[in-house]
């Protein structure tokens, strides 16, 4: 049996995309649109996709999840980690005092970073664990909906 890595891969790469865009998240592709959503008003949830299990398993899941609240940001935004360098590599530039982590979660308000969850807290943790912290941040940062 002879597979296609490369195939395979961007068939990996295309549902983590559908899925995150899916639970309403916007894709940003470019160094200039990850400026231009970090400088709207109000609260911006960034998560950083990748093509680990633990984004599949527990960050996109979370990342949907948590979007059945009370409170919730006005803006939810991701950039592909491996995929789309430069913006990830911008959208990381704002989070200052973190090393890059992937997946991972930024919850800015105003364009400045309020929070992150990393790596480390997202593998090996079980999704609602993800999702009851992302919601004890939209409960500190974000407005009632």
């Amino acid at each position: 049996m002879n597979i296609d890595f490369n195939l395979f891969m961007n068939d990996v790469v295309r549902q983590a995309r559908q899925e995150i865009v899916e639970a309403g998240y916007t894709e940003l592709k470019t160094p200039e649109e990850v400026d231009a959503a970090f400088a709207k008003k109000g609260t911006t949830l960034v998560m950083v996709n990748s093509v680990c299990g633990c984004a599949g398993g527990i960050a996109r899941p979370a990342a949907r999840h948590a979007l059945h609240y009370d409170k919730r940001p006005d803006h939810l935004v991701t950039v592909f980690a491996g995929q789309d360098k430069e913006a990830t590599e911008r959208a990381r530039s704002y989070f200052t005092g973190y090393p890059p982590s992937s997946p991972s979660f930024a919850l800015l308000k105003d364009g400045k970073l309020c929070t992150m969850i990393e790596r480390h807290e997202i593998e090996g943790h079980e999704p609602m664990a993800v999702v009851m912290k992302l919601q004890q941040a939209f409960d500190e940062y974000c407005e009632e909906v």
